[in-house]
C-alpha cells in the first residue's frame, strides 16, 4: 500500500520560496518515479516535475525550469519540491503522484496520488 501525504504549502509573496514534501507512509519509494503536478482553479492539471526511480533522472515543465528543483530522499521515503522565485501564476494545489504506467507527464498514468497542498503566491 502506498500512501502519499504532501506538506509544506502556504502563502508567500512574489519571489518567495517554499519546499513541498511528499512522504510515503506505505512502501519504499525508491522503486517509483515520483511526480509533482498542480491544478489551479479553472485550469487543467499541469505537470510540474518528475524524479525517476533507480535512474534518478529528473524532468521539469518549461514553466518551472530553473526555479523549481525536485529531489528525493529514499531513506526517508520522501520526495521534495523546492520552489524558488515564486510567481502568482504558480498559485495552485500541488499534488504528489507515484508509480506511473507510461508517460511521466500525464497524471492519469500514475497509480498513487496524494491529496494535495495549497500554494498561494501573492503579488
Amino acid at each position: 500500500q502506498v500512501l502519499l501525504v504532501e506538506s509544506g504549502g502556504g502563502q508567500v509573496q512574489t519571489g518567495g520560496s517554499l519546499r513541498l514534501s511528499c512522504a510515503d507512509s506505505g512502501r519504499s519509494i525508491e522503486v517509483y518515479p515520483m511526480g509533482w503536478f498542480r491544478q489551479a482553479p479553472g485550469k487543467e492539471r499541469e505537470f510540474v516535475a518528475v524524479s525517476g526511480g533507480s535512474a534518478a533522472s529528473t524532468f521539469y515543465s518549461d514553466s518551472v525550469k530553473g526555479r523549481f528543483t525536485i529531489s528525493r530522499d529514499d531513506t526517508k521515503n520522501t520526495a521534495y519540491l523546492q520552489m524558488n522565485g515564486l510567481k502568482p501564476e504558480d498559485t495552485a494545489v500541488y499534488l504528489c503522484l507515484a508509480d506511473p504506467d507510461g508517460s511521466w507527464s500525464r497524471a492519469e498514468n500514475y497509480n498513487y496520488w496524494g491529496h494535495g497542498t495549497q500554494v498561494t503566491v501573492s503579488s
